[in-house]
């Protein structure tokens, strides 16, 4: 998530007016199951992953591993920060401790966006620094020692990942050698570990960006789904069936960019990952305050029946990867919107996952509920509301 504005005006307008297959164990739900992680190349990377992760893909769907992610948190503006190292844009270096917190009050998935391109290699081999891997491994396993799901992204490198018809050889051949280099990294990790493709995949500064791009991009992005599942397929091992989150165009919930979506090879092992800051005015671009009127709610249950329709109704399951809201001094008002959205997900079958970018201040782009300083929530009632929302 960016600082991106337009897109979710544009949304509001929109609706208030109307293969290597390699050694593979698969278990019976268990998660008393300690035995060593599997997969036909063990040593690849430092992705042992024993000391945090049994290594085990249970016997699965998509939805019973939704059911089971329920209500997330972002580590946002941290490893996806755009510069060359996870302080860059001022939130402190994550921690062991920040991340018990989290799980603590009750969150059960982690996501963690990283960006790529400033530990990346150039042509042809794009080598992605070991440093750097070592550290989202480290993160990953701050997540998986509290027994938390956790998702891996490919975040802020919208720069390279240019959805074009010119551009496709070049970015799909950079593509498939990172997803490769990240799944080796992970393939022995259990089925706790998802990964996501492509954040809000989209053509950067276009009047076309945020209102569901064209013909031509929305091929584009189907297109690096593809060849980044066929990548992380291709590593074989434990990689083979696991879960991986496909977005639709900028993750947009337009029903133009849902139903241009394509599932890659119809890929059974496949999550849908949206984001939907709905209402923006009140989420996101600061220019409402307040939400909770009958017509709110009824605009808000609208745009969780349309994604339940064009997805859970077809049997694809869903994440809302991206969703919270600006703190405008108006607490009692992001109370209800929090508890009425992490509701109406919950019994529409969404996992959902705030995006906290660890500004607590008072600003539209006061996203936080949780102080990474001090291990502290001043937005507490927050985290309990969209908690209790799935028990």
């Amino acid at each position: 998530m960016k600082h991106l504005f337009a897109f979710y005006f544009l949304i509001a307008l929109i609706f208030s007016c109307n293969s290597d297959s390699g050694s593979i164990t698969i278990i019976p739900e268990d998660d008393s199951n300690t035995e060593e992680p599997v997969g036909e190349n063990p040593d690849t990377g430092n992705g042992s992953a024993g000391e945090f992760d049994n290594g085990m893909i249970r016997n699965l769907s998509p939805s019973e591993i939704v059911s089971e992610m329920k209500i997330g948190w972002n580590l946002g503006n941290s490893l996806d920060a755009e510069g060359p190292d996870e302080t860059f844009w001022g939130n402190p270096v994550t921690t062991q401790a920040m991340i018990k917190a989290v799980s603590d009050r009750g969150f059960n998935t982690l996501r963690v966006p990283v960006t790529w391109r400033f530990h990346q290699g150039s042509a042809p081999n794009y080598i992605v620094e070991e440093d750097w891997l070592d550290r989202v491994e480290e993160v990953v396993n701050y997540g998986r020692a509290n027994n938390m799901y956790v998702i891996i992204n490919v975040h802020h490198d919208d720069p390279w990942i240019i959805p074009t018809a010119a551009m496709t050889n070049e970015v799909s051949d950079r593509l498939t050698k990172l997803w490769t280099q990240i799944a080796n990294r992970f393939k022995n990790y259990s089925d706790y570990v998802i990964f996501e493709t492509l954040n809000e995949p989209r053509h950067e500064g276009t009047p076309e960006e945020w209102s569901g791009g064209t013909a031509e991009g929305r091929e584009a992005v189907n297109q690096y789904h593809q060849v980044s599942l066929d990548a992380i397929r291709a590593t074989g091992g434990n990689n083979n069936l696991r879960q991986i989150m496909i977005s639709t165009y900028a993750a947009s919930t337009l029903p133009l960019t849902m139903n241009a979506l394509q599932i890659p090879n119809d890929d059974p092992n496949t999550i849908v990952s949206l984001h939907s800051y709905f209402p923006f005015p009140f989420t996101l671009e600061g220019t409402d305050q307040t939400w909770g009127t009958d017509d709110d709610k009824a605009q808000l249950t609208a745009e969780m029946d349309r994604i339940k329709a064009k997805f859970i109704d077809n049997g694809k399951a869903v994440v809302l990867g991206e969703w919270s809201s600006g703190n405008q001094n108006n607490l009692n008002d992001r109370l209800a919107h929090a508890t009425f959205y992490a509701q109406a997900a919950a019994e529409r079958g969404f996992a959902s996952i705030w995006w906290d970018n660890g500004n607590t201040s008072v600003s539209n782009d006061g996203l936080g509920i949780f102080d990474r300083r001090t291990l502290t929530w001043p937005f507490g009632e927050i985290a309990d509301e969209i908690v209790n929302a799935y028990d």
